[in-house]
């Protein structure tokens, strides 16, 4: 085969593939060349995806992980390339996604010699990935050159897949000549399987003690983002019906029970302060990623004598509701089956689930008088649409106003909903979305805002994009939920520096990407255009929702005008 003469670059490629990368993400420069040649050329299964920023090319990278569960490698030049991988590489690490950033740099001479971009990037990712690993002397074809290269790149690639799992930067110093190529097989590295168990678990005395704790105990569980599975919804029901536990959960928790609740902020929303002391839990016991509902957590966090339960493997302790007395590491679903299994029938604690689903359907009633009495809104446009969303659809959201407003609403038939709340940026929530759509066999809507959109425009020039990516534009002049929070809200600056309406001319934008174009200003409109929107099968679409900034934000606030006490 003729490729690469770097032989640490071939060694790279091979590694890869053989820990089970099937999808590397280049971007162009001068010094990768040698990784560019050595990805493309390598074949066996391996895609590669050409984006030219790499910002971008790290977001479409999440997303094509996030979809297909497999780790991902993105490969970019020298300088601040590497830098733009940041925003993307935090969102991965704090929800544990294997990306594997791989950045070409000049020889250590010539660093900090004003030759051209370069800067110090070996460890640059350091606060924000499991390992960094630095490769040298790529010219030396010895075998203990060819060994250190080996062993290097296959402890990158095992720390990032060992549970939990997250991001790993591997930097190559690569000397000129960089186009050079020979005619080689492979590079002689070797694949060193780690053999080690990924999925902690307890024994059974363990989980007969930790049932025991949950006798004539109120016990709340809260689940924040992750994959759900029918078996864990299974699981929590049982654990449900025997304890009487309330469940709470999120649109991107992706789990369904059947005794769960999923409008956390509007149930909270019809209680007055004493009946939040009155339904106060015990025991909390939460599993997942971070948390949307910051209603939740303050709520809690009023509670000095909470007894808190986090299920799930993290890199440190994590302790969001100050309230953490057991880190549990075990997979979920073989927690709520163990606990259902030894826990005693609790049947006085029942009225506590009784008393919440009750809170419930107060929530839901005053969701739909909300719904059916406001006049066109984000709260309107975002509840219609969640209506007319086809329930096949692959759901992604972007922060900010969209992910709040998705909360509130009927999203329980949805199998498949992500956002990025590792770290809850809103840069990359198009491209993450973009990349997802490429392994979902169906069709991806992105429902946005427009200063996310805006954000993350380049994501439209990728050449990827196929008709099965749609993406909804929530337009209400700027960032609508600075007009919200108590924080901005009243400020002489909300409009300029903070709600600060943004360029975005969709239009012309759709035309200019090859995406077909539709527009909403008014309830009937949305319902028509939508209809064609979701039909639109020859292009990738977009629909610009326009609503009316200040109306959004007092209706959502008066939604959330809790009774007198």
């Amino acid at each position: 085969m003729i490729t690469t003469d770097k032989v640490s670059c071939l060694a790279i490629i091979e590694l890869l593939a053989a820990h089970g990368v099937k999808d590397i993400v280049l971007s162009p420069g001068s010094r990768n060349t040698p990784l560019i040649i050595a990805a493309r050329r390598y074949g066996h299964g391996v895609r590669t995806h050409v984006v030219i920023d790499e910002r971008t090319a790290a977001f479409f990278g999440l997303g094509i992980a996030l979809q297909t569960r497999c780790p991902v490698a993105l490969i970019c030049t020298s300088g601040t390339a590497v830098l733009n991988y940041g925003p993307a590489i935090a969102e991965a690490y704090y929800r544990h996604m294997p990306l594997i950033a791989i950045s070409a740099d000049r020889p250590a001479e010539w660093i900090d010699q004003d030759d051209s971009q370069t800067i110090r990037q070996a460890g640059v990712l350091g606060n924000i990935v499991k390992g960094s690993f630095d490769i040298c002397g790529d010219n030396s074809d010895s075998k203990v050159m060819r060994k250190f290269v080996s062993r290097t790149v296959n402890d990158a690639i095992n720390l990032a897949l060992r549970g939990p799992q997250g991001p790993v930067h591997i930097n190559v110093r690569l000397d000129e000549p960089l186009g050079s190529l020979a005619d080689t097989d492979k590079s002689g590295a070797v694949k060193i399987e780690l053999l080690t168990d990924n999925t902690p678990r307890l024994d059974e005395h363990q989980y007969k003690s930790l049932a025991k704790g949950l006798a004539g105990k109120r016990v709340m569980v809260i689940a924040g983002f992750g994959y759900g599975s029918h078996r864990l919804d299974a699981a929590i029901d049982r654990f449900a019906i025997k304890t009487g536990a309330t469940v709470f959960y999120e649109a991107q928790s992706n789990i369904r029970p059947r005794t769960g609740i999923g409008h956390i902020d509007a149930c909270l929303s019809v209680c007055t302060d004493s009946d939040l002391d009155r339904l106060r839990p015990d025991i909390v016991i939460s599993f997942g990623g971070s948390i949307v509902s910051r209603m939740i957590k303050n709520y809690l966090r009023r509670y000095d004598d909470l007894d808190h339960w986090h299920i799930g493997r993290s890199l440190n302790t994590i302790d969001c509701l100050m309230a953490l007395t057991r880190r549990i590491e075990c997979d979920e679903p073989a927690f709520f089956e163990s606990m259902a299994k030894y826990a005693e029938d609790d049947t006085e604690q029942h009225s506590y689930l009784r008393s919440w689903l009750e809170v419930a359907v107060m929530a839901r009633n005053k969701l739909k008088h909300a719904f059916a009495t406001c006049p066109w809104s984000d709260f309107y446009a975002t509840g219609q649409i969640l209506k007319l969303v086809p329930r096949d659809w692959h759901l992604q959201l972007s922060n900010g106003t969209a992910v709040r407003y998705a909360q509130l609403f009927d999203y329980s038939a949805f199998e498949s909903i992500e956002c990025n709340r590792g770290v809850s940026g809103i840069d990359g929530s198009t491209s993450t979305a973009i990349g997802s759509h490429i392994d979902f066999g169906g069709v991806t809507l992105l429902l946005t805002g427009d200063m996310s959109a805006q954000y993350d425009i380049g994501a439209l020039a990728l050449g990827e994009i196929t008709p099965r990516f749609k993406m909804a534009v929530l337009n209400n002049s700027g960032g609508g939920i600075f007009r919200f929070i108590k924080t901005t809200s009243h400020l002489d600056e909300l409009e300029e520096c903070f709600a600060a309406k943004v360029n975005l001319p969709l239009r012309q934008l759709a035309e200019a990407y090859g995406f077909a174009y539709f527009e909403a200003d008014g309830k009937e409109r949305l319902n028509e255009e939508f209809s064609h929107f979701a039909g639109e099968t020859r292009r990738p679409a977009i629909i610009n929702i326009i609503t009316p900034p200040d109306v959004s934000a007092d209706i959502l606030k008066e939604f959330f005008q809790q009774p007198n006490k």
